[in-house]
């Protein structure tokens, strides 16, 4: 666990069973087929369709809309993931409100988007449940390629690059696969095992080896994969996290944010699941919005949400930032940490009120501390040890050695965001493919 339960002030068990089940329950009902062919046909089927260039995968939007409303789901979920072989968890955890549905016509007209994301999980979920995977290998190339990573970008690798008869071994530090959708996003997004389950369909494709508790640079090296296989793709996200630099971060009840929601999505009992009374998360992405909230539904009584920058600034979406107000949860911005305080555990954190000018942030010189016993720390990631071989730019990897290619959020085009991960594995298996075949 993230905090022993032997912490002062975090201590499992803050809800009743009842409670807890409610919180931590599909928070977006999925659509019925009669609620699904309604929400369809508020759709324009735009010939230069925007919400396809605004989704990161190009997903033919007003096609697959179009299947679903003629009641041919199924069609509509091959549409898909033709484009994004992960769209079902795209559909849960994509800011589709920032991307495809901001775009939508229907939201310019009347401020009320086609509800992309729902369709697009009605489609995917259909499909899934009726054990449809609708691809076919092609015939065998004799090439073999590594994929390091399990997450969003190396699945969507494996996945294409056995599409196209590539033989694919997967090799993953932890003891699942998922990545991210695994382990680091909120548990009422992805609910009832969901990310396995996709895992677990994905590869009925055929022709990949899944290896886990691989680790590149401890079990295996990048050189030695370059010598063993065709090629190799590193998807390893970022394993590290930022630390705040302020005085005292070390102390009892200060813990990452992604290791917090890595617990709670690995917990079966949550009742188990040690929470404190007063938590603050510091930082201002999609990570700082999970912890938070999740920290609310525990049974925390006071969470705040604490940012350096302005509000707007932040770059979790203006959606998220009102779901987390609605879940109880404050938000107070242009506030920097300056120190920890407290006799061993965590009592208060002290912040400085910050002002942006020219040049850059700056503290104001006046000071406010939060009561806290549990404090998370959500301020970005960074890579967690860098492959021999490997440059980087911007602490992302860079500077690529021949026969290896990288996607996802370890390289500098990586969003941190699901969609944008899975169209660069996809993206780099045809790249590979093309290198391996000449085509």
């Amino acid at each position: 666990m993230t905090n022993s339960p032997l912490t002062p002030g975090i201590v499992p068990g803050r809800l009743p069973a009842a409670a807890l089940a409610e919180n931590f329950a599909d928070h977006t009902p999925p659509l019925d087929g009669h609620e699904a062919r309604v929400a369809a046909d508020r759709c324009y089927f735009c010939h230069d369709a925007p919400c396809i260039t605004a989704c990161p995968t190009a997903i033919d939007i007003p096609l697959f809309i179009r299947q679903i409303a003629t009641g041919t789901p199924e069609a509509a979920a091959t549409t898909i993931w033709t484009q994004n072989i992960l769209g079902g968890m795209c559909a849960r955890v994509c800011p589709t409100e920032t991307l495809c549905e901001e775009a939508c016509v229907r939201e310019a007209a009347e401020g009320k988007p086609v509800e992309i994301g729902r369709l697009q999980r009605f489609a995917t979920d259909t499909a899934m449940t009726k054990g449809l995977h609708p691809f076919t290998r092609a015939a065998a190339t004799g090439k073999r390629v590594a994929v390091v990573g399990a997450g969003p970008a190396g699945l969507a690798c494996a996945h294409r690059l056995a599409l196209h008869g590539h033989e694919v071994t997967v090799l993953e530090r932890r003891a699942k696969p998922g990545g991210l959708n695994e382990y680091g996003i909120a548990s009422y997004k992805s609910t009832n095992g969901f990310a396995q389950a996709e895992v677990d369909w994905l590869m009925q494709i055929g022709g990949i080896t899944l290896k886990t508790g691989v680790e590149l640079g401890r079990d295996v090296t990048l050189q030695g994969l370059s010598a063993d296989f065709d090629a190799v793709f590193l998807g390893i996200g970022l394993g590290g996290v930022n630390a705040l630099r302020a005085e005292g971060e070390d102390r009892q009840g200060v813990a990452n944010a992604v290791d917090f929601i890595a617990d709670l999505r690995q917990c079966t009992d949550l009742s188990t699941l040690p929470v404190g009374r007063d938590v603050v998360v510091i930082g201002g992405g999609m990570t700082a919005v999970d912890a938070a909230v999740q920290s609310k539904l525990l049974g925390a009584e006071t969470v705040t949400i604490v940012y350096r920058r302005a509000q707007h600034r932040m770059s979790a979406s203006r959606y998220e930032q009102e779901h987390a107000t609605a879940a109880g949860v404050r938000i107070i911005c242009n506030a920097m940490p300056v120190a920890v305080h407290g006799n061993g555990a965590v009592r208060e954190v002290e912040f400085a009120y910050t002002a942006e000018g020219a040049d850059g942030l700056k503290p104001t010189g006046e000071t406010f501390r939060l009561k806290a016993d549990q404090v998370f720390k959500a301020i970005g990631q960074t890579l967690d040890g860098l492959p021999e071989g490997l440059g980087t730019d911007a602490g992302k990897i860079s500077d690529l050695p021949p026969k290896v290619w990288a996607g996802g959020d370890c390289t500098g085009g990586g969003e941190d965001l699901t969609v944008t991960a899975v169209a660069q594995g996809r993206d780099a298996a045809e790249a590979i493919h093309a290198a391996l075949t000449g085509k």
